[in-house]
């Protein structure tokens, strides 16, 4: 089965080398740790998760903040809002540029949503990080290191990866978001070997495109 990537798009990298503490409060950091900030928008948020993970094993940054927005990115409040803000601080602005880096070629190369029906009126997100890092890691309830699927899909869609998925493979749930998310998806982070987790995944992303292209059976 071999799909079409969907790459996101980054909207907006800015850096604030110097970032006033009681900004850097608001957003969840420590102003005796993090002095300088990097800010991300972009186009699909469950990527911009995992390249913001992929950030903290590039570089010594912590991720401070992450939201998804509602409705996701077609009803964005602005042209640069897309679908998601993630926000990473470190002491130096030299290690934010490096986590930048990484997290940019995350998007660019790695992590993204495939189209499952041809026309990309149907989306999924079957993606394995073979090593998590401090940011997932904590997310999840995970050791660093650990394997997991990341798995996304639309309403039904991913109640019917999500069954195949579990059953495909030697997997556990360590998360299950059931319907709506912001973005009015639903998700589910499995964990196992890494072998099981690429099975769990193939499972997951056939599930959704047997049902885009049979939806009532």
């Amino acid at each position: 089965m071999i799909l079409e990537r969907i790459i996101p798009t980054v909207l907006s990298v800015r850096r604030l080398q110097r970032a006033d503490p009681k900004l850097i409060e608001a957003y969840g950091g420590d102003p005796d740790k993090h002095t300088a900030l990097g800010l991300v928008t972009c186009d699909q948020d469950d990527a911009m998760y995992v390249a913001l993970d992929e950030a903290t094993k590039q570089a010594p940054v912590d991720v401070i903040f992450a939201k998804s927005f509602y409705a996701g990115a077609a009803h964005a409040s602005g042209r640069l809002s897309g679908e998601i803000l993630g926000v990473i601080g470190a002491r130096d602005p030299e290690e934010i540029d490096e986590g930048l880096d990484a997290l940019i070629r995350c998007l660019q190369h790695d992590a993204c949503f495939y189209d499952a029906d041809g026309k990309r009126t149907v989306t999924v997100f079957p993606h394995v990080i073979a090593s998590l890092g401090e940011y997932l890691a904590k997310e999840a309830g995970l050791a660093v290191g650990t394997p997991m699927a990341y798995l996304v899909a639309p309403p039904l869609e991913a109640t019917i990866g999500l069954d195949a998925a579990l059953k495909a493979a030697e997997v556990r749930a360590v998360r299950i978001t059931v319907p709506p998310t912001e973005t009015n998806f639903a998700c589910a982070w499995l964990t196992g070997d890494l072998d099981a987790c690429e099975a769990a995944a193939v499972a997951y992303a056939a599930a959704v495109v047997d049902v885009a292209g049979t939806p009532k059976r």
